[in-house]
């Protein structure tokens, strides 16, 4: 679409509106009236010279002036143009109108002739299809006419009285006709420069380079035409095809040149586009557009979710809006498949190329700008994704606080960041009876509760604490550098502690918590349970006070006080815990007591196997098969992690191979412990396992969570790293439940997510889980990592992880786990029955 010039608007014209030069500097508007002042004179003034011209001259002094000027306007009508930055610039046959006039015409008249044929011709140009104003023509014909009277005096200088035939006079011509060059050239670099047209190393380089064949060209037409001429007129019919020819190889040879700096500058500009914002890449644009196309003014309208955003940039010299944007505008719609992203508009200075061309260039640079612009609107939404991703998974999703890992992570640089001697409190709280606030108002209310807990610690929260959710119902307040109170029982002799304060804040908490808030029209009170625990910065880590803490809840709560503090007397290991220890010693020198249950993950939509994840499982001789729970913290805090470890590992490697052997290709999957990544030994102990059992190491996935990113961050990701780089395979597991940390997924990258059951269980009920879920599927899909839903027990989960997108899920809908003698014979009956296994989902869970 070509849309005429804008019109300016306002109400009288001035005479410098009327004359063209609105818009113009002052550096233009003065070297204009100069070159036409100076024009007029030397035009009257060389009519006023006695009248003479070359002997033998073939015509008379009126035909030969009226052929002059004729001579000039039809060289100028067939000028030739070139675009040079945002102006135009026109050669012509002037040298060739110059060489004949100054045979047929007196010198003196040659000035007045070229004038009134500049002015004939660029007014009937302009009246045809180049629109110049009164100013130009008058600048464009006083120019030539100048040129023609440099020209004209110094052929006559060195020409003499000489025939006309003679080398002297013909030597006269040429040095004329290259005079009239170099006056016009002169002229037309200086007005460029001058309205910044082009830079001055481009006009300096370009016109030479287009004007020079013709200039030869010129000078052998004009001396040949002057041969002719004299020898007999007849001899000027060859003349005819023979400049059509040099017509057309000129024509040919500029547009030539024009096209392949058009398309380098295209090049140029289109790879300053990528990367970036919006802006940027908008910015980039409106630059190259303005040097690819010489616009006068290029617009870019961006169409995206948040509105539209409108840039625009003016080419350098004229000021456009008193110009009234001069020449044709394109528009094109910018499009990438069928999402429209924006429109470009450029107002071009001049149609030097054919239209179809103009507009094809302008839709590619519209394409290309449009790929530019909707990747960086991509990058923004990754960058937000991230950006949110970070955000949840550092803090918790219903109350807004921290969740527990990011307490861990922070609650430990705290430490380390004190003096060694300054004393941190730690106060656990956990609401009492909250189960029975779920059972009668729900769920629903049972979180607008949590919420409600969680703003109130916030107000009670002083500058440079910490508010964390560590559980269900359960929080935790770091206190940084408490200050130590005299308690009116401690003795004088004895120093100040900071515990009174720490349980006077913890009173603070019962209070303020337990005052009535009303939730879902009901009025109710809740009441908590602390627990206290105070130590130096220096004497123990984070997570040793986080421990403390907890016993001291546990004691609240069994002793059903408000506030508990920590007491060493509560490390005392039990009898049972201690029993434990010495039958784990002896479960890991049998041989068939610490077995391994196994489930499937499968393809979603086909049931086809994608990996198994070992399930490690206790056959105590008295209490029967325990599970994990109910034995591996005392694995995990106890020197038994690394055989206990070394046991797993060779179990899961040797079944895993059992089902490779039956052409079941599928990794197996092993949770571990964060003590052992703590361990710069625990990558060579998984290397020796694997050859051992000569087991690639992409067979093996290792299954990491929430202390991963808590302590020791060097070491964990050194760990993780000599993993990666031997081949073995990550997976974060528990993702979103506030037990896992984004920071792996950016320092140690995992090669799989595995989200966790609750968010499965809650999703077709809950937007919020929804949420979660969906999140972690395209986070997946961005980062280019697999996604596994863990806990997946019914079709209609089934279907809206589907729909979601999620490739790949386990749970009892698939799979139950089972012993590992029975585990080869699901995995093939699994993946046997997979191409078939693809059915729709309807919802009565029928399938």
């Amino acid at each position: 679409m070509t849309a005429p010039p804008v019109a300016r608007t306002g109400g009288r014209r001035s005479w410098i509106d009327a004359a063209g030069l609105a818009g113009r500097s002052r550096g233009v508007r003065s070297l204009t009236a100069a070159v036409v002042l100076l024009a007029l004179l030397v035009a009257f003034a060389g009519v006023l010279l006695p009248v003479s011209r070359p002997n033998e001259g073939p015509l008379s002094v009126t035909a030969g002036v009226a052929l002059a000027a004729i001579l000039v306007l039809a060289g100028q009508l067939a000028r030739l143009r070139f675009r040079l930055g945002r102006g135009v610039v026109s050669v012509s046959w002037g040298e060739a109108a110059f060489i004949i006039g100054f045979v047929v015409a007196p010198p003196g008249w040659l000035p007045l002739a070229t004038l009134a044929g500049a002015v004939g011709a660029w007014a009937l140009l302009s009246w045809l299809d180049e629109h110049r104003n009164i100013a130009e023509v008058a600048h464009l014909a006083a120019s030539l006419s100048l040129g023609a009277a440099g020209a004209a005096t110094v052929a006559r200088l060195i020409a003499g009285d000489s025939p006309v035939l003679s080398v002297r006079t013909q030597g006269a011509l040429v040095t004329g006709a290259l005079v009239y060059l170099l006056i016009t050239f002169g002229l037309a670099a200086l007005t460029l420069t001058l309205h910044r047209d082009a830079a001055t190393g481009q006009i300096l380089a370009r016109i030479p380079y287009a004007k020079i064949p013709m200039f030869v060209g010129n000078v052998l037409v004009g001396l040949g035409a002057v041969f002719a001429l004299m020898r007999g007129p007849a001899w000027l019919l060859a003349f005819g095809p023979g400049l059509w020819l040099l017509q057309r190889t000129y024509r040919f040879h500029l547009r030539a040149e024009e096209e392949r700096r058009m398309w380098e500058a295209f090049a140029a500009a289109t790879s300053t586009l990528p990367g970036g914002t919006e802006r940027e890449v908008a910015t980039a644009g409106l630059r190259g557009a303005l040097d690819v196309f010489g616009a006068r003014r290029v617009e870019i309208e961006v169409r995206n979710p948040e509105g539209e955003h409108r840039y625009a940039q003016d080419g350098p010299g004229q000021d456009n809006v008193l110009a009234g944007l001069p020449g044709p505008a394109i528009t094109r719609s910018m499009s990438v498949g069928s999402e429209i992203v924006g429109e470009l508009t450029v107002w071009l200075a001049a149609p030097t190329l054919p239209a179809p061309r103009d507009e094809a260039a302008i839709s590619a640079y519209g394409d290309a700008l449009a790929a530019a612009l909707h990747d960086a609107s991509g990058q923004v939404q990754v960058a937000e994704l991230r950006e949110q991703a970070t955000y949840n998974f550092a803090h918790d999703q219903l109350t807004g606080v921290r969740n527990r890992a990011s307490l861990l992570a922070d609650g430990d640089q705290v430490m380390r960041s004190l003096e060694r001697d300054r004393h941190v409190a730690l106060l656990l709280l956990d609401v009492n009876g909250f189960r029975e606030v779920n059972g009668t108002l729900g769920h629903r209310c049972g979180d607008e509760v949590l919420a409600l807990i969680a703003e109130r610690l916030g107000e009670l929260c002083r500058e440079s604490e910490l508010v964390a959710r560590t559980g269900d119902d359960e929080f935790a307040l770091v206190i940084p550098a408490i200050t130590a109170l005299t308690d009116s029982a401690t003795p004088l002799r004895e120093t100040p502690t900071p515990l009174p304060m720490a349980v006077r804040r913890a009173r603070e908490l019962v209070d303020l918590i337990g005052q009535p808030m009303e939730v879902a029209g009901v009025r109710l009170a809740v009441e908590i349970a602390v627990g206290v625990a105070v130590a130096r910065a220096g004497r123990v880590e984070f997570t040793e006070l986080v421990r403390r803490a907890s016993l001291a809840l546990d004691q609240a709560k069994r002793q059903e006080m408000a506030v508990a503090t920590y007491d060493t007397s509560q490390d005392v290991l039990t009898t049972d815990e201690l029993a434990l220890l010495a039958e784990l010693q002896d479960a890991l020198a049998a041989d068939d007591q610490i077995v391994l249950h196994l489930q499937p993950a499968v393809d979603l939509e086909t049931a086809a196997p994608t990996g198994v994840e070992a399930l490690v499982r206790w056959r105590h001789p008295r209490r029967g098969q325990l599970s994990p729970n109910e034995f591996i913290r005392t694995v995990e805090h106890t020197e038994l992690l690394t055989p206990f470890t070394h046991r797993v590992l060779d179990l899961a490697l040797s079944a895993a191979g059992s089902w490779n052997s039956a052409g079941v290709d599928v990794p197996v999957s092993v949770n571990v412990s964060a003590r052992s990544l703590l361990d710069p030994g625990f990558p060579a102990q998984v290397a020796d396992a694997l050859r051992r059992h000569r087991a690639p190491a992409a067979r093996l996935v290792l299954e990491i969570t929430e202390s991963v990113a808590v302590s020791e961050q060097a070491i964990v990701d050194d760990v993780l790293a000599e993993l990666r780089n031997a081949g073995v395979q990550l997976s974060l597991d528990d993702f979103g439940t506030g037990y896992s940390s984004l920071s792996i997924v950016t320092r140690a990258p995992v090669h799989e997510i595995k989200i966790d059951r609750s968010f499965v269980d809650d999703m077709i009920d809950s937007a919020a889980a929804e949420a979660v879920v969906r999140g972690a599927v395209e986070l997946g899909a961005r980062l280019g990592v697999r996604v596994v839903a863990e806990g997946v027990e019914t079709t209609e989960q089934r279907a809206a992880l589907i729909e979601l997108g999620c490739p790949s899920a386990q749970g009892y809908h698939f799979c139950k786990p089972m012993p590992a003698d029975r585990i080869v014979q699901a995995l093939t009956q699994l993946a046997e029955a997979a191409p078939n296994n693809i059915r729709p989902l309807r919802a009565d869970d029928a399938s």
